[in-house]
């Protein structure tokens, strides 16, 4: 081709003329810290938080917008943007489309539109985590990068390592809740559990979660049981790596009702259902899951004589119009509920009112704690206990769930009791107490505003946080992406087709001379091969084959990157491939398991190690992966056509690969046309970029399937290619019929 690619990259230089700078965005202060957040499922907007809405949308939430606040309130941070899904969908507020939306002065929402318009549980986010990065990536080509980057949860944990490994920016997570210990509790007594897969899709949960705890330099845990208990059963669990900085609690609007506090318009709502309103109240707030345990909690007040005479029970169960309007499991729930009230006869005696805004759950506490009531937590597990903190500072006693986070909040503020949520008498008993004992309620009361001030201000959090950072940042290099070469000469095709070199460029001599012939007629047309040979395995094909030098060539899985006649190596591609990488260390441990055999040297290169694999001998690709990180060696782990496995750097592999190429040469990933057929090619093929699988592809690939912008063609080898090509009319105006995600 005449128009070929010819890269000339100078050595780089530090001088500050040579820096990528891009313009800042206009929330951010020049010359401070910019912080990226992450958080993908939920309804999350700046204002009036629909909590309670559904599973999604509840402490994860509150968390992150406050988490955004505080660092923004701080002097060393430039700006701070919360990065979550756009959401278009006429059954929710036009408020989740905006593309951004501030949250206040430095930080803001910045909504990315990715997989089906029309809102998601998380559950279904899954296929489209790529998207959203090939996505995340054009953002901040315009934007510019963070200084890091933190996701919340396993979808924006994966997401936010891919990021990180990519731009080489330091990685924080947070996973708010955990899959593994999820499975565990569901699984109790359940028996099979292919319905929880089904439901929780908890493979994919707990491999982004190892993921993400292998590329983290930071961990951010709520509690000291979270590290000892929850995550010490991964794979990847490093305890000098997770920092206990437990989330404040907002003292500007949980504060104790002082002397002129007027009662609230939410009051005139409970009372509607209360003989006695000026009784205490037992309040609980939780959305309605069965592991909150709220039908326990009717259970034991609709057997206790002694707290219906004492006190009312008020329940704030999210919000609702319709209870069958509602996803199945929060029906269930409600209708327990009410069934309870009416066998236990409660009526005026329990408010369970159908709405609330957020404004009134500050004001709930405090009229709670006005009539000298107690807040209770009966969850099965609870994470951390946001609620309990909410309610301690506006002096609210607590009666909590022994397990989990409400351990820590009771230990430090001393404001209540923990009982065994399944143990009906504990409860009562608890409840009882802090109802009866006065000089202990006022002790608890005390307790609880002191110790919230004390122990859990969002200023004490940020101040942790960022500590913890500024560490991480000097001792880390600055991101190789944010700088350009001092000389190089950009492609003058403007439409790029990267192809698999064995068994999908290859295998029929007809369709493939129709191949050359096509790219030699299209000088706008460059030709990349991505291919898991090595660099003079892969040369001498191409020369056998007479097929036009490439104008680039991904070689070895992944993991060495030329461009042009003269195979320039891509230097810093090559400068941070090896990072975390110990060639020896895996080959070590990789020998020594049955059914592995290495393959000769020409397979082999200093970023691969490949094996030939006996299915009927070998472990399963989990646990050859689990060997890996039980050995403390950072790895990816590639299987193809079920005979082939290759490991490679954290840093290699097609996707990467890739999207280094879509990156560094400003490519659209609707330019981009990739073409495989067996597994090593599924990261290649994933994203927006315009993806063929040919007719003779592996069954590896089969779950791509339906996946917008992944065609798959009838015809075979290169004549599946060309299939592909005019499938999108790639040579000429673009068409991309499958790319319908709804």
């Amino acid at each position: 081709m005449e128009n070929s690619l010819e890269i000339v990259e100078a050595p780089e230089s530090p001088s500050v003329s040579d820096q990528f700078e891009p313009a800042p965005l206009p929330f951010t202060r020049p010359g401070k810290l910019k912080v990226t957040l992450i958080s993908l499922h939920g309804l999350i907007r700046a204002h009036d938080p629909q909590l309670g809405y559904d599973a999604d949308t509840g402490g994860q939430i509150k968390y992150v917008l406050e988490l955004a606040r505080c660092l923004a309130n701080q002097p060393q941070v430039g700006g701070v943007e919360l990065m979550t899904r756009q959401i278009i969908d006429p059954s929710i507020d036009d408020s989740y489309a905006q593309l951004e939306e501030p949250i206040c002065d430095g930080a803001k929402i910045v909504r990315i539109p990715f997989g089906p318009k029309r809102y998601l549980k998380k559950e279904s986010l899954w296929p489209y985590i790529d998207i959203f990065v090939d996505q995340a990536l054009q953002h901040f080509k315009r934007r510019g990068l963070p200084a890091i980057i933190h996701g919340h949860y396993a979808d924006a944990g994966l997401a936010g390592a891919q990021l990180a490994r990519l731009l080489h920016i330091p990685f924080v997570f947070t996973g708010h809740s955990l899959g593994r210990v999820k499975k565990q509790r569901l699984s109790l007594g359940k028996g099979p559990s292919d319905s929880l897969e089904s439901k929780y899709k908890f493979n994919a949960r707990v491999e982004a979660e190892e993921t993400a705890l292998e590329t983290a330099a930071m961990i951010v845990t709520s509690t000291n049981q979270e590290v000892q208990q929850q995550y010490e059963i991964y794979d990847h669990y490093v305890p000098s790596r997770m920092e206990v900085i437990p989330p404040g609690v907002d003292l500007q609007a949980f504060w104790p009702a002082g002397e002129d506090w007027e009662r609230p318009a939410i009051a005139d709502e409970l009372d509607r259902f209360l003989t006695e309103p000026d009784k205490p109240i037992i309040l609980t707030l939780a959305r309605p899951d069965e592991r909150k345990n709220l039908e326990k909690l009717v259970q034991v007040y609709g057997e206790s004589p002694d707290l219906q005479e004492k006190a009312n029970l008020v329940l704030i169960l999210g919000t609702r119009d319709d209870i069958r309007d509602l996803p199945k499991p929060q029906q269930q729930v409600l209708t327990n509920i009410l069934h309870a009230i009416d066998r236990y006869d409660l009526y005026g005696k329990v408010a369970y009112p159908k709405t609330h805004a957020t404004g009134d759950v500050p004001d709930l506490y405090r009229l709670a704690a006005k009539s000298k009531g107690v807040f209770i937590n009966p969850a099965l597990t609870e994470p951390f206990g946001l609620t309990l903190l909410e309610a301690g500072a506006t002096g609210l006693p607590i009666i909590a769930t022994n397990d989990g986070g409400p351990q820590d909040i009771i230990a430090n503020c001393r404001n209540g009791l923990l009982v065994d949520p399944l143990d009906g008498g504990a409860i009562e008993r608890a409840l009882l107490r802090s109802l009866t004992e006065p000089e202990l309620w006022e002790e608890w009361s005390a307790n609880g505003v002191k110790g919230a001030r004390e122990h859990y201000s969002w200023d004490k959090h940020a101040s942790r946080y960022l500590r913890d950072l500024t560490d991480i940042l000097n001792h880390s290099p600055p991101p190789l992406l944010s700088r350009k070469s001092a000389s190089r000469r950009l492609p003058e095709f403007d439409r790029l087709i990267i192809t698999d070199l064995d068994n999908t460029l290859t295998g029929d001599d007809e369709s493939l001379r129709q191949f050359i012939d096509l790219m030699q007629e299209n000088d706008h047309v460059g030709l990349g091969i991505d291919t898991g040979r090595t660099l003079d395995s892969a040369m001498g094909l191409i020369e056998e084959l007479h097929l036009p030098r490439p104008d680039l060539i991904v070689t070895d899985c992944g993991t060495r990157l030329h461009y042009g006649e003269h195979l320039t190596p891509d230097r810093s591609w090559g400068r941070a491939i090896g990072y975390a990488w110990n060639c020896q260390a895996v080959r070590n441990v990789l020998d020594e398991l049955p059914g592995l055999y290495p393959q000769d040297e020409s397979h082999q290169s200093e970023f691969k190690i490949s094996y030939e694999v006996d299915p009927a001998v070998a472990p399963k690709i989990s646990v050859i992966k689990k060997t890996l990180r039980e050995a403390g060696l950072r790895a990816k782990v590639i299987m193809s056509l079920g005979m082939y496995l290759d490991v490679i750097p954290v840093r290699g592999g097609s996707d990467m690969s890739m999207r280094h190429i879509l990156w560094k040469w400003s490519f659209a990933p609707e330019d981009v046309l990739v073409a495989g057929d067996s597994g090593n090619d599924a990261g290649m093929l994933l994203g927006r970029s315009l993806g063929i699988v040919v007719g003779n592809h592996s069954s590896e690939l089969n779950r791509l399937k339906n996946r917008p912008r992944i065609y798959f063609a009838k015809a075979e080898h290169a004549a599946g290619i060309l299939e592909g090509i005019e499938y999108y009319n790639f040579l000429d105006q673009l068409v991309i019929p499958n790319d319908r995600i709804e």
